[in-house]
């Protein structure tokens, strides 16, 4: 069961940024500011029902501001991202409106709830609530070590994206073990294509004159490429059904007959003496 999450992002303090603190969208759009997250750092997060929509957890964060809220109170130019059930969206707060955001997460994330701000964050299928303590780019992607707030090293850490997703379920560190089973989930093993076996015409055909004249000289039959390598000879084929040898016999003694003018049975009856005397 997906666990649906969402977080909040403000600008980060320091006087590089003051062009895009409680700024209204519009004037951000203006003078071409782009909203990055990496103008941004994460000050809360925590999980939502299935009901919520960015503009109810708006609302209830004017209402009343969580104790683990670590920025101050929701203001224009802070950005909400919700992770619905694994579906990821950003909405930029304005003044009187949310405006939905593309682009605001990393190129390489495929829905960033995770960086090295994170805290309280919830694992789908593990207990108590997670922080990020280390990270590690590998092949380009951002990925994080994190540990458990209520257990710390009693409990195995675990390595996530920027998504949340879980690469590596027991982990003390970025070692070569943990990297190479991220390298796995990076680059999943490809299974090769299968193609219906072919019968040898068909692979002959494909691999050339050569072979083709390879078939053509071990041929009995001398027919080639006929779809089979070194075809026995072909039976001869039947013939038809052989005449009856008595009635060949009757026919020979009816010509005899016709041709000496005698009644076939007198024919028959001298066949018959001429046998004996021999």
């Amino acid at each position: 069961m997906n666990i649906n999450q969402f977080a909040v992002y403000q600008v980060k303090m320091g006087a590089e940024f003051r062009t895009l603190r409680f700024r209204p969208y519009s004037e951000l759009e203006k003078n071409n500011l782009r909203v990055d997250v990496g103008n941004y750092e994460q000050v809360y997060i925590s999980q939502m029902s299935p009901d919520d929509s960015a503009q109810t957890i708006r609302k209830r964060l004017e209402e009343k501001i969580p104790k683990s809220f670590r920025g101050h109170s929701i203001s224009v130019s802070d950005v909400i991202v919700m992770n619905k059930a694994g579906s990821v969206s950003a909405y930029y707060v304005d003044k009187d409106k949310l405006i939905t955001l593309a682009g605001f997460l990393r190129m390489n994330s495929s829905g960033a709830l995770v960086s090295m701000d994170t805290k309280g964050f919830k694992i789908d299928g593990k207990p108590g609530t997670w922080l990020a303590c280390d990270d590690n780019i590998v092949d380009g992607k951002q990925f994080f070590l994190m540990q458990n707030e209520q257990m710390k090293n009693s409990a195995a850490c675990v390595i996530v994206n920027d998504a949340g997703k879980v690469i590596v379920n027991e982990a003390e560190k970025f070692n070569e073990s943990a990297i190479q089973k991220i390298r796995e989930f990076l680059r999943p093993t490809l299974t090769q294509p299968t193609h219906p076996l072919k019968e040898n015409w068909q692979r002959y055909y494909e691999n050339g004159e050569y072979v083709r004249t390879v078939e053509g000289s071990e041929e009995q039959n001398y027919s080639f490429v006929d779809g089979n390598k070194n075809n026995p000879k072909k039976p001869k084929p039947k013939s038809e059904k052989r005449p009856s040898v008595l009635k060949k016999l009757h026919d020979k003694q009816a010509e005899i007959a016709r041709r000496s003018g005698k009644a076939v049975p007198q024919v028959m009856m001298e066949q018959e003496a001429e046998r004996k005397r021999k």
